[in-house]
């Protein structure tokens, strides 16, 4: 058997030596950001808050202006409130009617 110089071990080795430095790491190959997922993740938290909150402004609204128009009155004792009737009262015709109100009129009528 024919036995390898001492140069061309070197060599070989120095070629091995670039061949290892070129391929990838394998430990962040598959890298993860996480940053995105944090910014959309709280961005649809806001969302979803932002959207409770008009659900709540409109519901609010409509049993305030249901009250002001005296839409719930207690048929049977007079002077009281009908709460049944507040739960299920429409007083506008659309929820976004409550919102743009309620957005535009922050202050109490006098």
């Amino acid at each position: 058997m024919k036995e390898i110089s001492d140069e061309r071990k070197a060599a070989e080795g120095e070629v091995m030596k670039i061949y290892k430095e070129s391929s990838p790491v394998i430990e962040t190959l598959f890298e993860w950001a996480y940053i995105n997922h944090v910014a959309w993740s709280l961005a649809v938290l806001a969302l979803g808050f932002i959207v409770w909150l008009l659900i709540a402004l409109s519901n609010a609204e409509n049993q305030r202006n249901a009250l002001m128009t005296k839409q719930c009155a207690d048929p049977v004792f007079k002077g009281e409130l009908d709460k049944k009737c507040l739960r299920t009262v429409h007083s506008r015709e659309h929820w976004w009617e409550h919102v743009g109100y309620a957005l535009t009129h922050v202050s109490p009528e006098k």
